[in-house]
């Protein structure tokens, strides 16, 4: 496939115009300039069609401008476009209702509506020292919970996100995932390195940094995102319940990018068998409407009137878009990224085996995650190759995001086609080839 000469013009021109009055600090990923998209098809400024695999850090869940979620947007938005969280709005109940039944517990759950997701992580955090009356956290290293200074203590992706913002937010303490592909503890024969990072958990932070009785929660992405698409042993969420029930410690799971629908359940730690006592939601929620949500325990979320609050959790809006959203992956979609997501991870197999560059294949559902190494000896991440990559793929028409070091993730629409699967992939392996090449 021949690549396209990019930016063009237009594009040119608003990326000129952008760079004079926008924020220096947003990470652009390609020189893309949105026209319009439908489903996983995106077109830019000069006409560009693109197959976004990226689905907007996957927030896009239903695809872009789904018919029944722009009908619902369109109902809402003639009726009345806002309403403070002082009163109240049925779009408002209704999603809260919907979240108390897919909960990832048992207990009834009672949810806090918020703008983003680093809005629902400082919920959760908030609530967590409330409800306990405890101040410290365990976090874990390759973490991303946001950019607040509450959630971005915790994130340990990168360590960009803490230059120049010192102090955090004081109590934190991280621990290291357990990556299996790269372990960095010692692993006794036989133990899955899910339990080995918990009884690291146990021994050292709680046995030596940490009182157990002043840790209010833990912390933890189900599957590490920004870390790099990382998803942990089988071991290691049963360990770490058994841990939090052990000291009266609330398990917080952090399922902003990998929640509604994502992984081909509802939430990614249903795949684990556990069940947390807080987790937070956003990106898929509302097909790209700004909203997120902290969902706890009935018995969890006891704080008094006035303790939290905000002006625009709960949107109608952004509430319609999501209970649009919800019935679409409840009715097709969930389905859709287990059968798809399982052809996507076929396939890179199948690549994987005729490109020595590629590492590791791994995720769930439609969160899929491809690492580049220099060799699969070492395991020396291959950044420079991946960013090649990226760039090689979006000049052929496909839109992807790095994660990790040196990862690829794709996170295309839970909407995405076997076809449209075959058509980006097809594009990623030439992207490789060449790379693997040195060429253009």
């Amino acid at each position: 496939m021949l690549p396209m000469k990019l930016p063009g013009p237009k594009a040119r021109a608003l990326i000129k115009r952008d760079s004079s009055v926008i924020s220096p600090s947003y990470p652009r990923g390609a020189p893309f300039v949105m026209d319009h998209g439908r489903g996983t098809e995106v077109w830019d400024v000069d006409g560009n069609r693109f197959l976004d695999f990226a689905a907007g850090i996957a927030v896009v869940a239903t695809g872009h401008s789904h018919p029944e979620v722009v009908k619902a947007v369109q109902q809402q938005a003639e009726n009345f476009l806002h309403i403070s969280s002082d009163f109240y709005h049925s779009k408002w109940v209704e999603l809260g209702e919907k979240l108390d039944e897919i909960a990832p517990f048992e207990e009834a759950a009672v949810s806090f509506m918020t703008n983003s997701g680093t809005e629902a992580v400082e919920t959760a955090i908030k609530l967590a020292r409330y409800h306990t009356g405890r101040s410290n956290f365990i976090g874990f290293t390759g973490a991303f919970h946001g950019r607040t200074m509450g959630a971005v203590t915790f994130t340990a992706s990168k360590p960009t996100y803490h230059r120049g913002f010192y102090p955090l937010m004081p109590g934190v303490v991280h621990a290291p995932f357990p990556n299996p592909y790269r372990p960095v503890l010692e692993r006794p024969s036989g133990e899955d390195y899910g339990e080995t990072v918990v009884r690291y958990i146990e021994n050292e932070i709680l046995g030596h940094i940490l009182p157990p009785d002043e840790v209010a929660g833990i912390l933890v992405e189900t599957i590490q995102g920004e870390g790099g698409y990382i998803v942990p042993p089988p071991g290691f969420f049963p360990a770490l319940r058994d841990l939090c029930d052990k000291h009266d410690i609330l398990l917080i799971v952090d399922e902003v990018q990998s929640g509604i629908g994502r992984t081909g359940k509802w939430w990614a730690i249903e795949h684990f068998d556990v069940e947390p006592d807080i987790v937070t939601a956003a990106k898929g929620i509302a097909s790209g409407l700004p909203l997120g949500a902290a969902i706890a325990r009935k018995s969890v979320m006891d704080w008094p009137r006035g303790a939290h609050g905000n002006t625009f959790g709960g949107n109608p809006i952004s509430c319609a878009a999501a209970i649009a959203t919800m019935e679409l992956i409840e009715r097709e979609y969930m389905q859709n990224a287990v059968e798809v997501g399982q052809y996507a991870l076929d396939a890179l197999d199948e690549i994987m085996a005729r490109h020595p560059s590629i590492g590791d294949v791994r995720g769930l559902g439609l969160m899929i995650g491809v690492e580049f190494v220099k060799d699969r000896k070492s395991k020396y991440p291959a950044e420079e190759l991946r960013d090649r990559i990226a760039d090689l793929a979006f000049e052929r028409g496909l839109i992807l995001l790095g994660c990790g070091k040196s990862v690829i993730r794709l996170s295309p629409p839970l909407s995405v086609s076997k076809p449209e699967i075959d058509e980006g992939l097809t594009i990623l392996e030439e992207a490789i080839t060449l790379a693997e090449k040195g060429g253009k």
